[in-house]
């Protein structure tokens, strides 16, 4: 068995690479780590998205950990930020989401939280790495065994703390939802409207199979077309998990992670919460949120594109406010983990406070012209020893001199490797996106 924990869980097509059998072997491990730490008979809170694989890995999760004397507290469909939350909520000793987030329905994933709903830390999933592969540990018999524990109310909880968090209401706000037929179809608009706004849902009525399918965070202009059509004054979509959120103004403009976390910081700092007057974001952020930050005071700490990585920098710098463009923002004082849900009630309050549009705060930072390719390939790993991308790169990047960048990765959840370039028009970032992508093609076929 290859290495098991990626950069967000374990994560791969279900019932291919991530099947039951290795679900199962997950949930003992996870329950025997915890008995190596002292835990006595640990409780596991256990959510899900709506995927249709994530009922039968669910059911594998669930029996390794009993089968190992844990008891699996069942959350139900419930988001990915929901799980972090009510780990803690309920007094369990860790969380287990099953969940791809944003990526297609034939993916699957399983990540773990602690009992303060942060991740687990690397040598906790090595751990329970080492354990999967030993496939040993004791097997109780008896009043040993784990029992499987419902909980009943477990969106409800996660809706009262949203609630309490929010900073004013939405009154009189019309605003669509997209909810990617995943975790948050049910919960997303009902937060909204108890804020007070008048909710247009769309991609509300998942049925196993259409998560993600050509709606939700990952594809905004499908929110974004719906706000223009219905009249609404905003749009925010998640995705499959709803730890993203995507915005769009009333023309139907998208705005993304770059933005929201720009009007947030410089909010925040006015208000003077901005610990140490920093932010964290990732290499993928906009020029324009840089030069942004920077004419407000506000000093920018990067990180490698994975919301673990921005949290990780958070917590080792005292810094309360991160993220990503791709709409994962951490308010720390908040949540443990990137909120899609929570990121809707900041953004959209905000905006009502200050009477003014989402517009109006997404121009707080001018947005350079940025291309992003997705280049499907078999061997992601070996990019680091493509000496051809590597010398596209080189000449693009001698092109564009400070006018520009480029930045060329490795996906660590899919097998593709993404193209970033970014320069003064689109259409130079465009070509020279284009040159690498197809060096890409070429040397990793």
């Amino acid at each position: 068995m290859g290495r098991l924990f990626g950069t967000d869980g374990v994560r791969g097509i279900a019932n291919q690479d991530l099947t039951g059998e290795v679900a199962f072997r997950l949930g003992r491990a996870a329950v025997l780590a915890l008995t190596e730490q002292g835990e006595s008979r640990p409780h596991i809170a256990v959510g899900r998205d709506t995927r249709a694989s994530g009922e039968f890995l669910e059911a594998a999760l669930t029996a390794g950990i009993c089968s190992a004397g844990g008891d699996a507290v069942l959350l139900g469909v419930c988001t990915t930020p929901a799980v972090a939350y009510l780990t803690q909520d309920f007094g369990a000793q860790a969380g287990a989401v099953i969940s791809a987030s944003h990526n297609p329905v034939q993916y699957n994933g399983i990540k773990f939280f602690g009992a303060s709903g942060y991740k687990l830390p690397d040598r906790i999933e090595d751990e329970i790495e080492s354990i999967v592969e030993r496939d040993s540990g004791p097997r109780p018999i008896g009043r040993g065994l784990g029992r499987v524990l419902r909980a009943q109310d477990a969106n409800e909880r996660y809706l009262r703390r949203l609630l309490s968090i929010a900073d004013g209401s939405l009154d009189g706000m019309r605003l669509v939802v997209d909810c990617a037929n995943g975790a948050a179809s049910s919960i997303a608009p009902e937060l909204l409207r108890r804020l007070g706004a008048a909710v247009v849902p769309i991609n509300d009525r998942p049925d196993g199979w259409n998560i993600n399918d050509g709606c939700g965070a990952t594809t905004p202009e499908v929110m974004a077309l719906a706000v223009a059509d219905s009249e609404a004054e905003a749009g925010v979509a998640h995705d499959g998990d709803a730890d993203r959120a995507m915005f769009a103004d009333q023309r139907g403009n998208v705005v993304d992670g770059d933005q929201v976390l720009a009007a947030c910081a410089l909010a925040m700092k006015r208000g003077g919460e901005l610990a140490q007057d920093a932010v964290v974001t990732t290499v993928m952020a906009n020029l324009g949120f840089r030069i942004s930050m920077g004419e407000a005071g506000i000093r920018v700490m990067e990180t490698k594109v994975g919301d673990r990585y921005v949290l990780e920098a958070m917590l080792d710098t005292g810094t309360v406010l991160g993220g990503e463009q791709s709409g994962h923002v951490i308010f720390l004082r908040h949540a443990t983990t990137g909120d899609g849900l929570l990121t809707a009630v900041q953004f959209l309050t905000l905006a009502r406070r200050n009477e003014a549009t989402v517009a109006e705060l997404a121009a707080c930072m001018e947005k350079f012209p940025q291309v992003l390719l997705n280049v499907e390939v078999t061997n992601p790993e070996r990019l680091g020893d493509a000496d051809q991308v590597w010398e596209a790169v080189r000449q693009a990047e001698e092109v564009l001199g400070e006018g520009g960048r480029v930045l060329v990765r490795a996906s660590g959840t899919e097998p593709v490797v993404r193209v970033m370039v970014e320069a003064a028009n689109e259409d130079d970032a465009l070509k020279h996106a284009d040159a690498i992508a197809s060096a890409v093609s070429s040397s990793l076929p």
